[in-house]
């Protein structure tokens, strides 16, 4: 393994801005810690909370059929059955299309909120890998951070 030695000096790091950039990368590594936390915090629950109510896909569904609705690719996929189902029921109108006094009109109002459910939990999926995924990067640019900049330990052992 090659080290190579930077002379701070040239670069105009200072003791002072030394410090105070390696103290800005324990805290961007701390923020990206809590960001992956919070991240898998949220997909666990939506998960957890998508497995208690115990919905599995339906068999006709063009994927995944048959799954337990656990994850955001099961969530999308029962939801676009369902809209099928729906558009079929009705012969192809959405709950907007439908005369008021529609004796279908409320199941298809039940399955349009059934869909904006299963779809608020994909996002929620989504918002949650985000998090893991802004969180691994933004940690690993406060190591960055700390890795190039030296401690002041280590430039006044090199003197």
């Amino acid at each position: 393994m090659t080290t190579t030695t930077v002379n701070t000096t040239t670069l105009g790091i200072t003791a002072r801005t030394s410090t105070a950039i390696r103290v800005v990368g324990f805290l961007a590594i701390l923020g990206g810690l809590v960001m992956i936390i919070g991240g898998g915090v949220v997909w666990g629950l939506v998960s957890g909370q998508l497995a208690d109510e115990n919905i599995t896909v339906s068999d006709d569904a063009s994927m995944m059929a048959g799954a337990p609705v656990v994850g955001p690719f099961s969530a999308y996929a029962q939801a676009d059955i369902i809209n099928h189902h729906a558009l079929e029921m009705a012969e192809g109108m959405t709950y907007a299309e439908l005369e008021q006094d529609d004796p279908i009109r409320a199941t298809v109002m039940n399955a349009s909120f059934l869909r904006t459910s299963l779809f608020t939990s994909v996002v929620s999926f989504g918002v949650a890998a985000f998090a893991i995924g802004s969180g691994l990067l933004v940690g690993l640019i406060g190591w960055s951070l700390t890795a190039i900049v030296p401690s002041n330990k280590r430039r006044e052992g090199s003197a």
